[in-house]
């Protein structure tokens, strides 16, 4: 069951549920699905450099990539886990394509005068392992974002947006750093550097979530606003498959 938005809720204070509302819209649902596909993407391409702060040590796309979850927070807590879901999978597809073209690519043999083949396998070469690992994190990490989102927000009855944003990002980061650190890094880097990537990257990801909750206020009330509409994704499954309830 899904309940549309009253439109004289708000963003965090718990809006009434009321049936008689105007029918859901969707206006805004493309351009956050570019956004979000674009920044996954650039993200896993910023992830062939490693970066050294002091202790910290992170690909270069830590700094870009938590936007992407905060896209799926928009998401999730706008037009529902079943929304979000079709984003998620369109992300995933685009990441494979991407990563399957740029395998083609150097594959294939460069031209006589072209000098860069070396520079091209030692960065970009690294992309399709970097995008499986981000394949298989992402899948989970940003399902588990979206499904433990999703139900606090029918457990809360749309109250306290920020623990549910933060909550829920502090989820699905740890599992999706886990996860894309040990598939796209394991046996490049020594063991000890794999664990301070990890925590650096979870540190990282879930600072920049909580810098970025106002943000996050701002964006979801003007789409409920626009769009009245608010799904509350009560009885939903949470199938993972981007197909199916």
């Amino acid at each position: 069951m899904k309940t549309p938005y009253n439109a004289t809720g708000g963003a965090d204070g718990g809006s009434h549920l009321n049936q008689e509302t105007a029918p859901r819209g969707t206006r805004f649902l493309p351009v956050i699905t570019g956004l979000f596909v674009g920044i996954l993407i650039l993200s896993n391409v910023l992830a062939a450099k490693m970066v050294g702060l002091g202790p910290f040590v992170f690909d270069g796309g830590t700094l870009l990539f938590p936007l992407s979850y905060i896209f799926g927070d928009v998401l999730t807590e706008v037009y529902g886990y079943r929304e979000s879901r079709k984003v998620i999978w369109t992300g995933l597809a685009m990441l494979l394509i991407m990563s399957l073209n740029v395998w083609l690519i150097g594959a294939l043999p460069a031209e006589a005068s072209w000098k860069f083949q070396g520079d091209y396998d030692n960065i970009l070469m690294q992309m399709p392992r970097i995008a499986c690992g981000s394949i298989v994190a992402y899948f989970i990490g940003e399902w588990s974002n979206s499904a433990v989102l999703s139900k606090m927000k029918v457990l809360m009855k749309g109250r306290r947006l920020w623990a549910r944003t933060i909550g829920s990002t502090l989820v699905g980061e740890l599992l999706d750093s886990a996860v894309f650190v040990t598939v796209a890094f394991a046996g490049l880097y020594p063991a000890r550097v794999l664990v301070v990537m990890a925590l650096s990257n979870y540190l990282f990801k879930t600072v920049i979530e909580i810098v970025f909750t106002p943000v996050t206020y701002g964006v979801i009330g003007f789409l409920k606003k626009s769009e009245r509409t608010d799904v509350y994704d009560v009885g939903v499954r949470y199938n993972p498959l981007p197909l199916g309830d």
